[in-house]
């Protein structure tokens, strides 16, 4: 029990050193066709497939923390206020403070919970390897999509005008905008994060249980 304890620790660091690397390097962006897709949200959903939601939503705070220490110490973009409670306080006041930390955090921290969840209840119909495989990309899809709605949907509800002003656009067409981001790169970030955590994780599994199935035989 210790040795286990003790290499999902090892397990859980390794993962958190990823998610830093990555924020931080080309490392966590795929440039396809028409847009980098990122995928620094692939170490969260794995580590939360594999060491379960309480360390998966400690490595979407560390997510979460890179993105805040990014945007507030290079911002590059108009629009990293929304990340960053230090340049939302300066830039529309106090009330900035709660609202990036919220689409700072707890978006990237649901990603390291939603997949783990996600697999588990599919795994409930789709038995077998090939059930496996299907749990895993459809953990890895809503994973990546859950990180994507929350926080464009956080952006309109918290800053409509504050973000139409920094994009220069009027606030009537940041529904628009928000839309498009969120069917356009959002499903194609939710696609590519289902083939790699299907991939992966399965490789993964070769050398460790996965965090649903250990729970399902206890």
């Amino acid at each position: 029990m210790k040795k286990e304890e003790t290499f999902e620790l090892v397990l859980c660091a390794l993962f958190t050193a990823i998610i830093i690397i990555m924020s931080y390097t080309p490392l966590g962006y795929i440039p396809l066709v028409v847009i980098n897709a990122t995928i620094i949200h692939i170490p969260v959903i794995l580590g939360a497939l594999f060491l379960g939601p309480k360390k998966g939503a400690f490595l979407g705070f560390v997510f979460g923390l890179t993105s805040f220490l990014k945007n507030t110490l290079t911002p590059a973009t108009a629009s990293a206020f929304v990340f960053s409670p230090v340049l939302a306080s300066s830039m529309v006041g106090p009330v900035g403070i709660p609202k990036s930390t919220f689409i700072c955090f707890v978006p990237r921290i649901l990603v390291g919970v939603v997949p783990c969840l996600v697999y588990v209840l599919v795994k409930k119909v789709a038995k077998g390897k090939a059930g496996t495989g299907i749990a895993l990309a459809l953990a890895g899809f809503s994973g990546a999509f859950t990180n994507t709605i929350l926080v464009m949907g956080s952006i309109y509800l918290l800053y409509k005008n504050d973000y139409a002003v920094a994009l220069d656009k009027p606030a009537e067409k940041i529904l628009e905008t928000i839309t498009g981001i969120i069917t356009f790169n959002g499903v194609i970030e939710a696609a590519l994060a289902a083939v790699l955590i299907a991939g992966v994780g399965g490789v993964l599994t070769m050398v460790k249980p996965l965090y649903g199935d250990r729970e399902s035989k206890s």
